[in-house]
């Protein structure tokens, strides 16, 4: 499967504003590039680009007063398969984790342990450890929070999502990986493109959140927000949670004047 993917975002800045972007593929779907995945911009300004300890390729540039426009416009493969489901796999003991996994089971910004381990314990406690009581988590989380892009806030945390129960995919995936977490499944947060591939399109395309769980010796997708596996999924960036992973950081004024997403399947 060939799948187009980009985007358009633009910001009106006020003075000279320096920002970081994780706007490009992550690295393990380098090898999956049919052309090359570029950010552009307009004016055109320096990108200095080096890869964070997550594996995230980061981009640092300094915006200009007035507007500017970050953009891409790439093709990259996909083998156009669900994400796996892996009933099989297993949870490891904490002592058996390998090192660096360990930090995916502390708390972190948006993700609360401390608030929510009570709880976890309390609705997953009886759920067989594995890949079972991950999927209980998902699916807990995706009947909890009702989705809406008027419940976005960039400070709401796992917790304030699982009380208020509103939020956008992020807060999905804050909720899930606390809870997953609490129950010392290592979790962490992913962002990137997901198409309407094999699904009925819903709404204007955006970037997606979900996560991923250590389980059997390796990382596995799961989604809150959607809840089923889905096609061509193609990874941004990932971290401990959003902090890690967000598309922009601004260190100065500025105002996003627009934003569009494009992923769409090429036949």
């Amino acid at each position: 499967m060939r799948i187009r993917c980009g985007y358009e975002i633009t910001y009106e800045c006020p003075q000279p504003t320096p920002m970081l972007l994780m706007l490009n593929v992550h690295a393990s779907r380098y090898q999956d590039l049919e052309t090359p995945d570029v950010v552009r911009t307009d004016p055109g300004i320096p990108v200095a680009q080096y890869h964070d300890g997550f594996g995230n390729l980061c981009s640092r540039i300094v915006c200009p007063p007035g507007r500017t426009v970050l953009s891409a416009d790439f093709m990259i493969r996909d083998s156009g398969e669900p994400d796996p489901v892996t009933p099989e796999a297993a949870q490891h003991a904490v002592e058996d984790l390998p090192d660096e996994v360990i930090v995916f089971l502390l708390g972190s910004r948006y993700c609360e342990t401390d608030r929510l381990s009570d709880l976890a314990w309390k609705l997953f406690g009886n759920v067989p450890p594995g890949w079972g009581r991950a999927q209980a988590i998902a699916e807990y989380a995706h009947r909890r929070i009702t989705f809406g892009y008027e419940h976005a806030r960039p400070t709401k945390t796992a917790f304030e999502a699982h009380e208020e129960g509103f939020g956008v995919c992020r807060d999905y995936a804050h909720l899930a990986i606390t809870l997953c977490r609490c129950m010392n499944i290592p979790a962490r947060y992913c962002t990137g493109y997901l198409p309407d591939i094999g699904v009925p399109k819903v709404g204007v395309m955006d970037f997606s959140a979900w996560f991923e769980v250590y389980l059997g010796g390796q990382w596995r997708i799961l989604d809150a927000r959607h809840n089923k596996p889905r096609i061509g999924r193609i990874l941004m960036a990932r971290g401990r949670d959003a902090t890690d992973a967000a598309i922009t950081t601004s260190f100065g004024p500025n105002l996003l004047a627009g934003f569009k997403v494009l992923g769409e399947e090429l036949r």
